[in-house]
């Protein structure tokens, strides 16, 4: 995939919400091309079970337990990051929680700012705490994680969600613009349904999947690596003239 032959093999990547998903798969993916592997999540047990998966396979990795919601948390796991490896030269934003389903009348304060806190502000503190290591080295990439539901407005039940995810879509292009010049790419991807436990962690009902699948044209969900190779994809040689991009990986649905 990458124009240059080993080109992850010492690089380093850091992965929010990397215990499981799509988070979690991105860091295998990464791991197998030989990239060190900096697995942060608020589930430690899951950020260790990751990484030892990583380790055991005989790649680099480090698992950091982290709230992307906390600006302190989220700058202790890049600063130990750095410590361990020298250098971040990538960063895959794939903390993030749907939270509740609620209609629109009936969200409150809490759901409001807790959703926009796991989602907005994990992404802003992660890409604000790197940019100036990447800035030092010469570059870096970072791909956010935004969503389908950001597109059609989440009526009924994630209209917060979705307005969360949507200011991501919109940041992911304001920072690719304004560092395009200092070597610094800035990309976001935008999932349909996917097979993880995601919709089920959000208390969306076992049927929910199944309409969402019915409204792909593929008639079928997504899976994780196939989210994650577009990352790699993404953060690789062969991708270096795009930045402030948002690319939608959804069998064709999700657009009415």
């Amino acid at each position: 995939m990458p124009k240059t032959p080993d080109y992850f093999v010492g690089k380093t990547i850091v992965i929010t919400g990397s215990g499981g998903g799509i988070g979690r798969a991105t860091a295998l993916i990464f791991a197998r091309e030989g990239a060190n592997v900096v697995v942060t999540d608020i589930d430690s047990e899951a950020a260790r079970r990751t990484a030892e998966t990583i380790i055991q396979s005989g790649k680099q990795a480090l698992a950091i337990a982290a709230d992307a919601s906390s600006r302190e948390h989220v700058q202790a796991a890049f600063a130990q990051a750095i410590a361990r490896f020298g250098r971040v030269n990538f960063v895959f934003n794939s903390a993030g929680a749907a939270v509740a389903r609620r209609k629109f009348l009936d969200i409150d304060d809490t759901l409001l700012n807790k959703t926009i806190a796991i989602n907005l502000h994990g992404t802003f503190y992660a890409m604000q705490t790197v940019i100036p290591h990447m800035l030092e080295q010469g570059g870096g990439v970072i791909v956010n994680v935004c969503s389908m539901t950001a597109r059609r407005g989440g009526p009924g039940a994630s209209i917060h969600y979705a307005a969360a995810k949507g200011a991501i879509d919109s940041m992911t292009m304001g920072v690719a613009r304004e560092f395009a010049d200092r070597n610094i790419r800035c990309l976001s991807i935008s999932p349909g349904p996917i097979n993880t436990n995601f919709q089920s962690a959000s208390g969306s009902p076992p049927e929910f999947m199944t309409r969402a699948v019915a409204d792909v044209p593929m008639k079928r969900a997504g899976e994780a690596e196939e989210i994650a190779e577009l990352v790699l994809f993404m953060c690789s040689d062969a991708c270096e003239y795009m930045t402030a991009n948002t690319v939608y990986v959804n069998g064709g649905g999700g657009f009415r």
